[in-house]
């Protein structure tokens, strides 16, 4: 099967944004397919475990900010790199993987996160 590559590429900044921003369970009926694997140890395997750990997040961390700074797409897989600002100024570069079946559907994901460090030995951003 070939994947539409700039609709998954959508279709998962999208998934994110809006579970990020607050609605993970809309992001879920609307983005991810028949099953979903998270690979983050943080988070609980499948839909539930997505929603239960965005659902908290949106209401400890009402505040937070993301920004998408690029977006790959390749085959079934989308990789997206973002910069997060959360309250006290705390700022994060994640580079997140999602996985996407024949339909166009999101069911798997990996990702990792990196605190941006107050000091640099370089003038080059993270993002």
């Amino acid at each position: 099967m070939t994947h539409n590559l700039a609709a998954n590429k959508q279709h998962a900044i999208d998934f994110y944004r809006m579970a990020y921003l607050g609605d993970p369970a809309k992001a879920i009926a609307l983005y991810v397919g028949d099953k979903y694997i998270q690979h983050n140890p943080s988070v609980h395997d499948g839909k539930q475990g997505f929603i239960d750990y965005f659902t908290e997040m949106a209401n400890d961390y009402p505040l937070k900010y993301i920004e998408f700074v690029r977006a790959i797409s390749e085959g079934d897989l989308v990789a997206l790199h973002t910069h997060q600002t959360w309250p006290d100024d705390i700022h994060y570069i994640t580079m997140d993987f999602f996985r996407f079946d024949d339909n166009g559907k999101i069911i798997e994901h990996w990702d990792s996160i990196q605190q941006i460090p107050s000091e640099s030995k370089n003038d080059n951003p993270m993002y």
